[in-house]
């Protein structure tokens, strides 16, 4: 069977025999929601899951924070706080008592333009809109795991804390969304680093939630603070919203990620011992730091020493500055992830991310970089998708399992095995 993937702007084609191929994974198709994104929404928030209306929370003079997403997240928050607010002021709150608070973690401050862009016009000029800031903080404890509970003055001080964000799969904390509006939206660097270090550990990947420290770590820094009410919602692969969930911040949230599984979690009938996965081309093949998300769903595709072979172009480099120089530091990738456990860094991550599958699995590259410097990213280098499908039968054997994962950043199977 002759399967393509896209290479940049052009392609990269296979001949698979019939016998050999698996499957060829494919992300679903999301309904169109009826009614258009506001009634979604304003539906959610008037039908809670897990917790009473929001007229039962909330009460007039009560000081609200909103928190949502930064500029770095697609979160559509401007499509959200029209109904959000509408419930509120049906509520009696007043305007001067809500404040929303876009949560940075680590990320870079916002310009007061980008802040009008997220919030929408109608919130930018009936509500405080503010970054979160992570010198200004209250300690609120520690969490089991050792975790600093460190979070914005603004937001643990409200008398109400409302969380928003989008639900997609984290290839360490399960999903986003829920309480992670909480840890690592508004909380230090210090207490991120914690949180995040534990992504290295077994149970902590994409569409993980029981067993997984990092998502257990991160609700349970959220209870401490105490979040009374979250609006969540899933997108499609244009940024729609399709799906909205609100009321409690685990049950709602559970919610949600199980709609979120039933569009994007593709089963297998077993791991394959060679996996073919790419990003569908251009401009989602530019770089390694881009490649890393096809790679680390493709690592639960594939057999326990298995091989991975990862088209994409790279023509760009690594993608990010911190990124590669972890890489051009590293021995190996024990290295890497022992980096990670000692000194968690943003970009960093992704570094150790890739080391993590690199235990796991060979991992063939076919890109535009040079051997040399594919070898120093401990991956092995191949001029074509074919080239490498060659070698990969001739170390697995000529009945080796394949699987194909054309568009691998949106499609995470799971074994049935």
């Amino acid at each position: 069977m002759e399967l393509t993937f896209g290479y940049d702007h052009t392609a990269q084609t296979v001949s698979v025999p019939e016998e050999n191929l698996l499957g060829v994974l494919a992300p679903n198709e999301l309904p169109s929601p009826a009614g258009g994104e506001e009634a979604l929404v304003r539906s959610a928030i008037a039908r809670p899951i897990g917790c009473g209306p929001l007229s039962a929370i909330v009460r007039p003079g009560e000081r609200i924070a909103i928190v949502t997403s930064d500029v770095s997240r697609p979160m559509p928050t401007w499509k959200v706080m029209p109904a959000l607010l509408d419930a509120l002021y049906d509520c009696g709150v007043r305007r001067r008592d809500i404040t929303l608070i876009f949560a940075r973690g680590v990320h870079r401050a916002q310009t007061e333009e980008e802040r009008r862009r997220l919030a929408g016009d109608r919130a930018f000029s009936e509500i405080t809109c503010i970054d979160s800031d992570s010198t200004d903080v209250v300690r609120l404890g520690t969490t089991r795991l050792g975790t600093p509970v460190e979070i914005m003055r603004a937001v643990a001080e409200a008398d109400r804390r409302i969380c928003l964000g989008n639900i997609e799969f984290h290839y360490f904390a399960g999903y986003s969304g829920g309480a992670k509006a909480i840890m690592p939206g508004v909380s230090t660097r210090a207490a991120i680093r914690a949180n995040h270090s534990h992504m290295v550990e077994p149970g902590s990947h994409a569409a993980s939630l029981a067993g997984n420290p990092v998502r257990e770590d991160i609700e349970e820094a959220a209870a401490i603070v105490g979040v009374d009410f979250i609006v969540n919602v899933v997108l499609d692969a244009h940024k729609n919203i399709v799906h909205a969930v609100a009321g409690d911040v685990t049950a709602a949230h559970r919610a949600g990620c199980a709609f979120l599984e039933r569009f994007y979690l593709t089963p297998i009938p077993r791991r394959a011992d060679i996996v073919l996965v790419s990003q569908g081309g251009a401009p989602k093949d530019a770089n390694l730091y881009q490649l890393q998300k096809a790679l680390d769903n493709a690592r639960h595709a594939v057999r326990p020493g298995g091989v991975i072979i990862l088209i994409g172009c790279a023509k760009e480099g690594f993608g990010e500055d911190t990124f590669e120089a972890w890489f051009r530091e590293a021995s190996s990738p024990q290295a890497l992830i022992d980096r990670l456990r000692e000194n968690f860094t943003l970009g960093g991550h992704k570094a150790a991310a890739i080391a993590l599958v690199e235990q796991t699995a060979d991992v063939y590259l076919v890109s535009d970089w040079p051997d040399e410097a594919v070898r120093d990213i401990f991956m092995t280098p191949f001029p074509s998708a074919a080239d490498a499908l060659a070698v990969a039968f001739s170390v697995c054997g000529p009945q080796a399992t394949v699987l194909a994962m054309p568009y691998g950043g949106s499609t995470l199977p799971r074994a049935e095995d």
